[in-house]
């Protein structure tokens, strides 16, 4: 039987997740010693690690070509898909939030807003929950610039402490939900490798319960 396929968020999910793996008694040295390798096994080679950027972990796991990911709930928010949702693994955590300009009451005034995010959905999501009419614009790199720059009244962005928005005279209007990184599964390989998956996450959810 083929390996149960793990596909990793690249960078800091990476390394929290590899660091469960270990508290799990897991050898994961082909990992940390990795390269340029992106598929590697880990243990005794009944699992290998994807490595993968955080988007294409979603769609690897939809696709089925990876039984499972794990990837941050604000990509699952902005993506959404068709795979299972099983276990909040309590790391990467911070918050989506409204922002914009220190001392400027946002909700004054009846002009349509514009927003700038690299959130699109979850920005069109919070607003339609407000029942607030607004324009949404993309932003790929630096969103605090939007504002900045009077491209937009506001943004929806990631917030860890707030120290960038702080620096760049911003500061939180409202907060819109937590992010923290989840455990994610194809539905046709929970049903296939169902033994094997619900193994590996009940040793999970005791290896992060130590922790804890």
């Amino acid at each position: 039987m083929r390996p149960l396929q793990i596909a990793l968020t690249k960078g800091r999910l990476e390394d929290s997740t590899i660091s469960l793996f270990e508290r799990m008694g897991i050898n994961c040295d082909a990992v940390r010693q990795k390269g340029r390798k992106l598929i590697l096994p880990i243990g005794d080679g009944s699992v290998e690690v994807v490595l993968a950027k955080a988007a294409d972990v979603i769609t690897y796991v939809n696709h089925g070509v990876c039984d499972l990911g794990v990837v941050g709930k604000d990509t699952i928010l902005e993506a959404g898909g068709s795979f299972y949702e099983l276990l909040d693994l309590g790391f990467g955590k911070c918050r989506f939030a409204l922002a914009g300009p220190v001392g400027r009451d946002f909700f004054a005034g009846y002009h349509t807003k514009t927003i700038a995010s690299k959130y699109p959905n979850v920005a069109r999501s919070y607003f339609e929950g407000k029942s607030m009419n607004v324009r949404i614009i993309k932003i790929e790199g630096s969103v605090e610039l939007a504002p900045l720059l009077g491209l937009s009244d506001a943004i929806v962005d990631i917030v860890e402490t707030g120290t960038t928005l702080k620096e760049n005279g911003l500061a939180v209007i409202d907060s819109i939900c937590p992010v923290s990184a989840r455990l994610i599964a194809n539905s046709a390989s929970l049903k296939l490798q169902k033994a094997k998956i619900e193994s590996l996450v009940s040793r999970m959810e005791r290896a992060k319960e130590e922790q804890a």
